[in-house]
């Protein structure tokens, strides 16, 4: 059967660095008081003029280089954001004309924080079925563009980035020893609507809005709802959590990577956490975890890789791979 293997990944980050010491110049607060309660030391902001498209069309190249492909061998584009360039057209055709891919097809997954995810089920799909067979995926925000930089509780959280993967179809014998994404996840309530979302919209008030969000609360639904994701991972492809060797969350909080992995006796030291270094990304997370992992020679082939992450919506998943 045709499997979904991983042939490269790549990431960027904005120039512009916003640390804790210069966000406490702008609002009521602290290094310590951030460091603390999220374990953020910095974040990346986008220059001015630099779009959602800048930031996807680096860490496209990135992994296409890593997999040693030209973007002309892709079928497909999906950009996982929910800060578009523009309202439409989709941000993954600005990134295939960039590109210089002329064929095949391109849009956008939104499901915010859990954007990569849901993105990985796409392409996985796609890739499974036969009607793609090499797809770029990739998360890419502009996050700082919705924040109220007066509000303390949400814009020390968030910043700007991109990461992605090259995912390609090769033979497999369907069972949990390919190395290929074995499976994904995918959950959603709308009821939970009200804890994070952005106050604004074309066809509500005609504006962008703002990022709300009600911290304690989302931290409770993080550490349930992702917990319960990892173990329905895992368990439908047949093994147990003790067997993946690393787990690569989406970094929205240090406390929230640390809850999951109490909750789940998981080992801190089998977590991907570069949370402290770009602070939550939204849908480019979990991307710019991995390819730091992999970078740093962390994640090698044949290990078990397990990406997970929740956003507003709630949407939540997880995706397990082979390496």
């Amino acid at each position: 059967m045709i499997r979904t293997h991983v042939m490269g990944v790549g990431a960027y980050l904005p120039r512009t660095i916003l640390s804790n010491a210069e966000l406490a110049k702008r609002v009521d607060t602290s290094d310590e008081w951030i460091r603390e309660r999220t374990g953020i030391q910095q974040r990346h902001i986008v220059a001015k003029g630099e779009k959602t498209s800048d930031l996807a069309l680096h860490a496209a190249r990135a992994a296409l280089h890593h997999a040693k492909m030209e973007a002309s061998e892709l079928d497909l584009i999906v950009v996982a954001t929910t800060t578009p360039d523009e309202t439409f057209p989709a941000t993954a055709t600005t990134l295939q004309a960039r590109l210089g891919m002329k064929h095949g097809a391109a849009f956008d997954v939104q499901a915010v924080c859990s954007g990569f995810i849901y993105g990985m089920a796409v392409a996985d799909n796609f890739i499974r079925v036969g009607q793609a067979k090499t797809v770029l995926l990739v998360g890419a925000e502009s996050m700082s563009k919705l924040l109220d930089w007066k509000d303390r509780t949400t814009c020390v959280l968030f910043g700007d980035g991109a990461g992605a993967v090259v995912l390609q179809g090769k033979r497999g014998r369907g069972d949990n020893t390919d190395h290929c994404v074995l499976n994904t996840k995918l959950y959603s309530d709308g009821r939970l609507h009200d804890l994070l979302y952005v106050d604004g919209g074309p066809s509500s008030t005609q504006s962008t809005g703002h990022l709300r969000m009600q911290g304690k609360e989302v931290f409770r639904h993080a550490v349930t709802n992702i917990s319960a994701a990892i173990v329905a991972s895992v368990e439908e492809a047949g093994l147990k959590i003790s067997d993946v060797d690393w787990f690569v969350p989406h970094q929205a909080n240090q406390r929230i990577l640390d809850g999951t992995a109490r909750k789940l006796g998981i080992s801190s030291s089998k977590v991907i956490s570069t949370v402290a270094q770009h602070g939550n990304t939204s849908a480019a997370s979990v991307p710019l975890a991995l390819a730091t992992a992999v970078a740093d020679g962390r994640i090698h082939k044949g290990q078990l890789v397990l990406l997970e992450a929740m956003g507003g919506g709630f949407t939540w998943g997880a995706s397990l791979i082979r390496w």
